[in-house]
């Protein structure tokens, strides 16, 4: 053996280099082995350069409002595509740049190179055997593809080529209409992109209330076309386009395709096989999402090639608890968060605590609030969108919320906060909402729910008191 180290990590994205600060803690002696650029998904790929796209265009559209507030010559307002592209990576870049500095830090204990399995707890390097007594496999995840889109070349993207494209195109379908292909096909259209949206399910953004995704549909369906419940096939024209079919009978001739699919773990090649695990489907079913171990192995697993949760803080989470019990003589568990999912459309997707899916076999009663009336929306010239709340049909317990209203950002961490700390609705309301506030509108609803609770002698939203 070359090396012999206390834990060998797999993997320099966000969930790796969380679990390399957690074992540092308590050895120095540990490697940190990467293949492929450093930087995080979510710097270089994700969450960072899509939300200044996303930024540009919805500042550019707001445009459409400038009559009405009496702000002239909007029709001689401009976009320059390149500008923008190159605006955004210049961001981008900031934010790479920023996670870089942690990297070279590690120095030595950095290892570029593919890691392979030759034994259980035996990797192998660039020729050079790490023998470790604990790994954590940290090694992301990459976009779908179908193999027969291969063959388009560039012209079908994925979301880790889209941004370094120097122009926007005229044209692009956009197949997947989860949270990545709804921000960015948005987006897209606001930037003057002709845009259809295709998706096989009937929901998009993750939503799964029918009400809050009624109302998502037509939210997008302003910007670009969106074709549910249907595949779609692609073909090269004559001209060096792509026609999209779907099997509803529908076609549009475009520039590119983004395929906007989901994403695989990066697990190929890796010789997992040693541990006769039968990985075909990856690491989910076997992961404790709790100790992130893998059985009783002393293998551990973080982040996107889990499949758990792929979301920036979930992951984060991943790598600190598997850093943490790659260290410890006895694994401990440790209570995730509660689930929280944010799609950056105009308005907002929020997912948090408990889906309506989760609860539809459940006693649940629901408080809505439709936000076309709403009064600091309606200050905003944003006055859409409808927030559904989920609570407990006897004890008014907190459980949940879907929601596409704007800023939903702010109402989805204040329920978290909420949820978490087994609040009623009650109990919420004793909180104060100030006027005029988007948060004004979830008072409302959680008004509705206890309507429902308690009929119509309501008392103050206050807590009592002796006196």
């Amino acid at each position: 053996m070359s090396k012999q180290v206390d834990v060998a990590i797999i993997g320099a994205g966000t969930a790796g280099l969380n679990a390399f600060r957690q074992v540092k803690q308590v050895t120095s002696n540990v490697v940190l082995i990467n293949d492929g650029p450093y930087g995080t998904t979510c710097a270089r790929v994700g969450c960072m350069p899509s939300k200044v796209l996303i930024e540009v265009a919805k500042t550019f559209s707001r445009r459409e409002h400038f009559d009405d507030f009496g702000i002239k010559g909007s029709e001689n307002l401009t976009l320059d595509r390149k500008q923008v592209m190159q605006y955004m990576r210049e961001q981008r870049d900031w934010f790479v740049a920023r996670v870089m500095d942690g990297v070279n830090q590690i120095g030595d204990k950095n290892i570029k190179g593919r890691a392979r399995f030759v034994e259980p707890q035996v990797l192998e390097v660039n020729g050079e055997r790490i023998q470790a007594d604990k790994i954590i496999i940290a090694t992301g995840s990459r976009p779908i593809v179908p193999d027969e889109w291969k063959k388009f070349g560039d012209k079908v993207i994925t979301t880790d080529d889209f941004f370094e494209l120097d122009d926007l195109p005229d044209s692009i379908a956009v197949i997947g209409l989860g949270a990545i292909g709804c921000e960015l096909g948005q987006a897209l259209a606001r930037l003057g992109v002709k845009v259809v949206g295709v998706e096989m399910l009937s929901n998009v953004a993750g939503l799964s209330d029918p009400k809050v995704n009624k109302v998502a549909i037509e939210e997008l369906g302003k910007s670009f076309d969106v074709w549910l419940e249907t595949a779609a096939q692609l073909s090269e024209t004559a001209e060096g386009k792509i026609k999209v079919e779907t099997d509803d009978g529908r076609s549009i001739t475009v520039d590119k395709v983004l395929a906007s699919l989901g994403r695989r773990p990066n697990i190929d090649n890796m010789g997992l096989e040693v541990f006769n695990l039968g990985l075909s489907n990856g690491f989910k079913n076997w992961v404790n999402p709790n100790t992130m171990q893998i059985g009783n192995l002393p293998l551990f697993v973080a982040g996107d090639v889990g499949s758990l949760k792929p979301i920036l803080h979930e992951v984060a989470d991943e790598g600190t608890i598997a850093g943490y019990n790659a260290v410890q003589e006895e694994v401990q568990a440790f209570k995730r968060r509660v689930p929280l999912r944010i799609a950056f459309t105009d308005p907002q997707v929020v997912i948090v605590g408990a889906s309506f899916a989760e609860l539809v076999e459940q006693n649940f009663i629901i408080g809505e609030r439709s936000f076309v009336v709403q009064g600091r929306t309606k200050v905003m010239a944003r006055n859409h969108g409808l927030l559904r709340v989920y609570a407990h049909s006897e004890s008014g317990r907190l459980l949940g919320s879907e929601m596409m209203i704007p800023d939903g950002e702010y109402i989805g961490h204040f329920l978290a906060m909420a949820i978490e700390n087994s609040l009623t609705v009650r109990e919420v309301m004793a909180t104060p909402f100030y006027h005029p506030t988007v948060l004004e509108g979830l008072d409302n609803a959680l008004n509705a729910i206890v309507v429902q609770l308690e009929g119509g002698n309501q008392g103050p939203a206050l807590k009592t008191m002796n006196y």
